[in-house]
């Protein structure tokens, strides 16, 4: 059935062209934050191994309520890692070692771009494509990247 919310066919066009950017940005994430999880090894292992739990928990389900947010807007969701690669703002390449300090480093910069890429397209989401629920969607999803981009800066601050 067709999609009729109120929200143009091209508005909600442009509108899933962000959130599917989002979600290949939120899915290379939640890999990434995967890869800490998996391989970290060092003096804080358990601790860190716990917190990066938590983080890819958390991002799993950013991911998903971006996927779905392009359903109800009436549209696919990009769903192979050839799609996301495509459309992704960051680099699934890893080049650091092992430790607590090099994973949260990366993350935290992968956090700070996802935070900026949202935050740049939230006016344009409310004000350009008139969907003031997808903006609130974003904004409420920027707020739970900069809680974790918190948490990351915190744990590597230097006195």
């Amino acid at each position: 059935m067709k999609t009729n919310i109120g929200i143009s066919k091209e508005h909600r066009e442009k509108t899933v062209g962000i959130l599917s950017k989002l979600l290949a940005d939120e899915f290379l994430i939640y890999t990434r934050t995967l890869r800490a999880h998996w391989n970290l090894e060092g003096h804080d292992f358990h601790t860190k191994h716990l917190f990066f739990e938590e983080h890819y928990n958390a991002i799993k389900l950013f991911t998903d309520s971006v996927a779905e947010r392009i359903r109800k807007l009436g549209h696919y969701a990009p769903a192979t890692m050839a799609e996301f690669l495509e459309l992704t703002h960051l680099s699934e390449k890893y080049e650091g070692d092992n430790t607590s300090l090099e994973y949260i480093e990366v993350l935290l910069k992968d956090h700070d771009s996802v935070i900026k890429y949202i935050r740049e397209n939230i006016s344009k989401v409310e004000d350009e494509y008139k969907d003031v629920g997808t903006g609130d969607f974003l904004t409420g999803l920027m707020q739970e990247h900069e809680e974790m981009a918190w948490m990351l800066r915190s744990t590597i601050a230097k006195k």
